[in-house]
């Protein structure tokens, strides 16, 4: 740890420069010697250290969103190439290349406050070894060494011996039982982070080597701060517990707000901005706009939850345009259209009814030049006098298929010729 504490050493002289400007501001409150200036000072550390790594964040969370825009890729990937893994995974880091994303972006925050955790880590065993490091002198030195979190020393660890916590002004006791209660503590937000992060936030439709990444790491950091965690000064605990509960309170936020298209955390985020639009008639805020944009634009291409949104949007006749504002529709009813994208539809034209076996079976019975509806008394004047007696005229002739009558004495059908009579 000695190396790893020297390659870490330049940013040991700032880190420990923070603190004490903090540890003043908060001395001249709480007492520069007790455990609260100490430890909020440490805690304000964090914080400044998390708002500073704020754009890291949000360039974490756009590469995040751009893996997710290529989970339709990488399912046809895995369907294609489903008996063959090696090729699959060859395919998968193509697709990495060609899009410029990382799987690995999302390690980005805790990688970049690495540094910050080793020099506080340095400068914390420093105090506790009564060494003067950075800008904590002698007398800051003596004031940090006689604070104590929770009856904890700043600077004792959970295998410290009797004798080294009696150095410190305290219990064995009291500091493994306070070392352990912040352990398992740093451990369950971390694992609780993890796990809202794969149970709501992703689409798990669609399995990626990403999503089996983050699967390990919701176990095996957990584990991972158990296991190291015996050996950090409570300082360094307090440190890591405070920007656990950071991260697990930013990614809630990110959950509620800005939820993985296809999750979980979408259908219950759309379902919040469903009833609010219903109820205002109107987007509000440009998260909300962005987000229906997004919806509009993707058309065909929407999932189950955003399809729902839409749908029910038109039931309640609204309409969300491209901009992502929502309008309200007077009488016609809207609808989609193949492509996704909201059109208004006009009234279809009323089908004839069906008719029944027997009807179908009566009508067919009817002569073809007859109509199947029932003629009314007036329909016999239809036809012009005129025409009557010229249809008279062509029923009488020979061999017209006019006649409607046979004579009487006469067989029906054509006659036979009479043979022509001797003279």
């Amino acid at each position: 740890m000695d190396t790893i504490a020297s390659f870490f050493s330049f940013i040991t002289t700032p880190v420990s420069w923070v603190i004490v400007q903090f540890h003043t501001v908060y001395g001249a409150i709480f007492g520069d010697d007790t455990g609260w200036a100490w430890g909020l000072s440490i805690v304000s550390l964090v914080i400044l250290i998390r708002i500073c790594l704020i754009p890291l964040f949000v360039k974490q969370i756009k590469a995040t969103r751009a893996m997710q825009t290529l989970q339709p890729e990488m399912k046809k990937i895995q369907e294609r190439y489903k008996n063959d893994k090696q090729r699959q995974s060859e395919e998968m880091m193509k697709l990495y290349k060609e899009t410029g994303t990382n799987p690995l972006s999302s390690c980005l925050p805790i990688l970049a406050q690495s540094p910050f955790f080793f020099a506080l880590y340095h400068v914390l065993n420093s105090i506790a070894n009564n060494d003067t490091i950075g800008s904590i002198n002698q007398n800051l030195l003596d004031s940090a060494q006689k604070a104590h979190i929770f009856g904890a020393p700043l600077a004792a660890k959970f295998t410290d011996s009797a004798s080294d916590v009696a150095a410190l002004d305290a219990s064995l006791t009291t500091v493994r039982i306070i070392t352990a209660v912040m352990i398992v503590m740093m451990s369950a937000s971390q694992f609780y982070t993890q796990r809202q992060l794969m149970t709501k936030n992703v689409d798990t439709t669609v399995k990626t080597p990403f999503m089996q990444q983050q699967k390990m790491l919701m176990y095996i950091f957990p584990v991972m701060f158990a296991v190291f965690g015996i050996n950090f000064p409570v300082g360094v605990l307090l440190y890591w517990l405070t920007t656990n509960v950071w991260t697990m309170g930013q990614q809630m936020y990110v959950i509620r707000n800005n939820p993985t298209p296809g999750s979980k955390a979408q259908a219950a985020y759309l379902e919040r901005l469903y009833k609010h639009v219903t109820h205002h008639g109107k987007t509000r805020g440009r998260g909300e706009k962005a987000i229906v944009k997004a919806i509009v634009a993707k058309g065909r291409d929407r999932n189950e939850y955003e399809r729902k949104f839409i749908n029910g949007l038109s039931k309640a006749g609204l309409a969300a345009q491209a901009d992502g504002t929502v309008v309200k529709g007077e009488t016609a009813t809207v609808v989609q259209t193949e492509d996704g994208t909201p059109t208004t539809a006009t009234p279809r034209r009323q089908q004839p009814k069906r008719q029944s076996k027997s009807q179908r079976q009566a009508g067919a019975a009817k002569p073809a030049g007859e109509s199947s509806e029932p003629k009314t008394s007036l329909s016999k004047s239809d036809e012009p006098e005129d025409a009557k007696p010229a249809a008279k005229k062509a029923a009488q002739k020979p061999g017209g298929g006019g006649r409607s009558k046979a004579q009487s004495g006469q067989r029906k059908g054509p006659q036979r010729p009479k043979s022509p009579t001797k003279k």
